[in-house]
């Protein structure tokens, strides 16, 4: 299988999303939201962008407390961690003045059970006017509605969509080291519409390829090896 990031339509939604934010004028907000189901790429996505635009990206966990986040974003800026969660707030400001980087912050919907943790990302955008995405899962959207205050602040919003066939005959004509027909593909696409469940495919049929001495997959091929397993 090739070693190329795909760009969907998904990815380039998630492209654009953050060259607006990064483009908005000083007195607007650079908070962006990016959400949807699982398996549709978001977390490769976040951090394909976080190495193209020297972002930091930090993956938000269970429980994850305001003091927490700050320390995981301190490290990323090169500073040990304070003690005290005023002082490690105090750090990364200055840091990001510094050195100003936007944060992509992934699993957002952790964070959202102690609302005091998405609040600091909120100051530390007001005090360093860094542009910081929040990635979340399907209801993200519709959880955050419970905290106006954050959601106005929002100005840039994405919701990653289930891959339609043109997404799905891109991904396996860019990764696929064999040769894949279009009927094919579209068998593909009715059974899976995830990006994991699409490269486990392109992977068991590129295996079968090898095995057999195969040098096209066809509808009739991708059946018979696709039932079989």
């Amino acid at each position: 299988m090739k070693k190329i990031f795909v760009k969907t339509k998904n990815v380039k939604g998630f492209m654009n999303l953050i060259y607006n934010l990064k483009n908005k004028p000083d007195n607007i907000s650079k908070i962006g939201l990016v959400y949807g189901e699982a398996g549709l790429g978001k977390t490769k996505t976040a951090l394909y962008l976080a190495i193209q635009h020297d972002a930091i990206y930090i993956r938000a966990a269970n429980s994850m407390t305001p003091k927490w986040l700050l320390e995981e974003i301190a490290k990323e800026l090169g500073e040990i961690p304070r003690f005290f969660t005023a002082d490690i707030f105090r750090q990364c400001v200055n840091a990001l003045r510094l050195k100003p980087q936007m944060i992509i912050v992934d699993e957002i919907d952790y964070l959202l059970a102690d609302f005091r943790t998405i609040e600091s990302l909120r100051d530390l955008h007001d005090e360093t006017d860094v542009p910081i995405v929040l990635v979340g899962m399907n209801l993200a959207k519709h959880k955050l509605k419970k905290h106006n205050h954050l959601l106005d602040r929002i100005s840039e919003i994405y919701h990653f969509e289930e891959f339609d066939f043109s997404d799905v005959k891109q991904i396996v004509n860019e990764l696929s080291e064999v040769e894949i027909t279009d009927s094919a593909i579209r068998l593909i696409y009715n059974k899976h519409k995830r990006l994991r469940q699409i490269v486990r495919t392109i992977d068991t049929l590129e295996k079968a390829t090898t095995a057999n001495s195969l040098t096209e997959i066809t509808e009739e091929i991708a059946k018979e090896i696709l039932d079989a397993r």
